[in-house]
């Protein structure tokens, strides 16, 4: 993959915050982002992952980070596989690839073990 120029760095990163943080806005459990950029043969350059405790949880936080990214980016996904069980929802946005996972579906697939040896980042959400 090419050489990402300083501002799509900077968008990258503006849409990894907002994901989180909408992410955060409807409870998701132990929020990470996995740095994916020191592999050249990457499907993307990030991913975030995040458990949900029920399919409603799960749903409603997929709908908010949809929203989100709407609002505040004008960006959409790419594509959005899973909806329909529940159990495993991936949103693409290209150079982002979002996991919003029920609970037993993250223990069991143990998606941070796969790529262990890329840049795992938990996010900390400041609460003001």
């Amino acid at each position: 993959m090419a050489k990402k120029t300083s501002k799509e760095k900077k968008q990258i990163g503006e849409l990894i915050d907002v994901i989180v943080l909408a992410a955060d806005e409807k409870k998701a459990n132990d929020i990470v982002t996995i740095d994916l950029t020191q592999f050249d043969t990457r499907v993307c350059d990030y991913f975030i992952i995040c458990s949900a405790d029920s399919s409603t949880q799960l749903e409603s936080i997929v709908q908010n980070i949809q929203i989100k990214t709407k609002q505040s980016l004008k960006e959409a996904p790419f594509s959005t596989e899973g909806r329909k069980n529940a159990f495993w929802v991936i949103i693409d946005y290209i150079q982002v690839v979002v996991h919003v996972m029920q609970t037993q579906a993250r223990e069991y697939y143990n998606l941070e073990g796969l790529w262990a040896d890329a840049s795992l980042h938990k996010r900390i959400i400041n609460e003001n």
